[in-house]
């Protein structure tokens, strides 16, 4: 449905798909009292797919220091809105001008022209396809040009993570390290970390904050992430900076910039603590030959569950993340392990407004009530403690996995960790350690969350790695469609969901140990498809008025609190 709106308003406004050679710059048609009728009613239409959530919490539990600190952090967090506009468009304002206001609140949804629930389609006339590499890189930039001077030039920081690629004027490239292209925001950035900083009671967390502004300024963020493993009884937390590498679809290297402030729920932390223990012994159990599952994976990780109070940068771009899973580094993982942090608030309203509804049109009518929130939090849950599995190297080679490959990493790992979580959840059960849903609730409820994360589109690393997953496991006849006079649902057949989840996760931690990047890339291309009987019940889920996924009524007043005062 939302294909055939964009290719309305396309038509409708007679555009080209033109892209300049500066950048994508948008004429929107306008008779002086704004953007063409047309335009607004198809945006309408996709605005449509998203329902507002409401970013509140419970503060009453916190001192008036820790309160104090929370706008600073918010603060600090809308500089990462700045950066990432830059990143994933250019010009905001150049963009946004004679807009309408629909399609004005689209593009900021999206940061940018392009529809991130429609596969980066534009929903402007005159813009053309959405450069790989975003604005990461030069527009017309290949990867293997890329490649080739970086292998020339190793020196100019082109495969960093940290930098902006950018041509010279003598039309070479190089590498402008972030911390300089973005130096006004790092800094207003980093103030409002240090001032948050001098306010905190939990010295592990100032400790952090201070290296996080540190880090901003220099490009050097391994300390601050060894800091950040070390927070673990603040009632606050921040994830801030340069991290997922999702919006670099031309090699998979730039780190772009986000940001969420959190306040931890205790009670529901204390539930899950216990499970980072349970890593190694998982580790040994994969269903892969020994050198796939060779490394230990740390133990000292840290499970928590949160209510997201503010979302920034890449965060808030298009499709909303329920959980996180950090930090990155490889080295601070296998040192460390990793921090899991579950947002509880987010969680529930996709549950409530987008999963519930999803199960009540596409799923086999007995099998509905087997959809329940506590397997779908255990689900997510165990997803973000799968990615501390696996191999993090290359098998027999010299690299990490993500280096080797490239753009094809981020989904071949979302589609691991999802695996592999639900692999937990049988193993779990099944020695007892875990009794909050039944095997039959999770893998109905699984498939379900299948069907709402495709809905992400293929520009996901998500929507790609369920799309992998629902042809997967159809292949295997984990799942199977069935008539109704309703139309077509869809049935979980649970005596064929343990062994397609071994063989899907066999393959999986194969192709990363392996490295192999044509394999991956064929393998996402065999199974990263939509076909025409999932085309249909996306559509009749459309119909059904059921939202894609959330956008966020969030900031200082919708806490009650007042803005961050200036800061040096």
């Amino acid at each position: 449905m939302k294909l055939a709106c964009a290719a309305l308003l396309l038509a409708a406004l007679g555009c080209q798909f033109e892209t300049p050679a500066d950048g994508p710059s948008p004429t929107a048609t306008t008779d002086g009292l704004g953007a063409l009728a047309p335009e607004d009613s198809v945006i309408q239409d996709l605005l449509g797919q998203y329902t507002t959530v409401r970013l509140d919490a419970d503060l009453s539990g916190l001192s008036d220091s820790t309160r104090r600190m929370i706008p600073h952090l918010i603060a600090a967090a809308e500089e990462m809105d700045d950066v990432f506009w830059v990143q994933a468009y250019g010009d905001r304002d150049s963009l946004l001008a004679g807009l309408s206001e629909p399609a004005r609140r689209y593009a900021e949804i999206n940061v940018g022209p392009w529809d991130r629930l429609d596969g980066n389609a534009p929903f402007l006339p005159g813009v053309g396809p959405k450069p790989a590499g975003s604005n990461l890189y030069p527009h017309d930039l290949t990867k293997e040009e890329l490649l080739r001077v970086a292998d020339l030039y190793p020196d100019r920081g082109l495969t960093s993570a940290y930098t902006l690629v950018r041509q010279t004027e003598r039309g070479g490239l190089e590498g402008v390290p972030y911390h300089e292209a973005f130096a006004d925001e790092h800094r207003r950035a980093a103030a409002h970390l240090r001032a948050a900083a001098d306010l905190s009671e939990n010295a592990s967390f100032a400790r952090y904050l201070r290296l996080r502004a540190d880090a901003l300024e220099s490009d050097d963020y391994q300390a601050s992430d060894l800091a950040w493993m070390d927070v673990r009884d603040n009632p606050l937390d921040l994830v801030i900076g340069p991290i997922e590498t999702y919006e670099d679809g031309l090699a998979g290297y730039k780190s772009s910039h986000e940001a969420y402030v959190l306040v931890k729920d205790p009670a529901w932390s204390a539930r899950l603590q216990r499970y980072a223990a349970l890593l190694p012994a998982l580790q040994r159990g994969l269903p892969v030959d020994d050198a796939y599952k060779a490394e230990t994976p740390g133990t000292d990780a840290d499970l928590g569950a949160y209510d997201v109070v503010y979302a920034a940068g890449e965060a808030n771009a298009g499709s909303k993340t329920i959980a996180i899973n950090l930090p990155n580094d490889e080295a601070v993982q296998l040192a460390k392990g990793s921090r899991r942090l579950q947002l509880k608030n987010a969680m529930r309203a996709k549950f409530d407004r987008i999963l519930v509804p999803i199960a009540d049109v596409l799923l086999a009518e007995d099998q509905r009530d087997l959809v329940t929130f506590d397997a779908f939090f255990g689900n997510t849950m165990f997803h973000e403690v799968a990615h501390g599995l696996g191999v993090k190297n290359v098998v027999g080679g010299a690299g990490t996995v993500r280096e080797a490959l490239q753009d094809r990493a981020s989904a071949l790992e979302e589609g691991k960790a999802d695996v592999l979580g639900l692999y937990m959840v049988q193993q779990l059960i099944e020695r007892g350690e875990w009794d909050e849903a039944t095997l039959d609730e999770h893998y109905v409820t699984f498939m379900a969350s299948v069907f709402r994360s495709v809905r992400f589109g293929a520009s996901s690393a998500h929507g790609r790695a369920n799309l992998v997953r629902f042809n997967f496991f159809r292949e295997r006849g984990a799942i199977v469609p069935e008539s109704t006079p309703d139309g077509e649902v869809w049935r979980v057949v649970p005596e064929q969901m343990g062994p397609a989840v071994e063989a899907l996760a066999r393959r999986i931690l194969t192709l990363q140990g392996d490295g192999d990047y044509d394999a991956v890339d064929a393998f996402v291309r065999q199974y990263g498809r939509t076909d025409p009987s999932l085309a249909r019940s996306l559509d009749r889920v459309a119909e059904a008025g059921v939202p894609v996924d959330v956008v966020f009524e969030q900031g200082t007043e919708v806490l009650g609190l007042d803005p961050a005062p200036p800061v040096r």
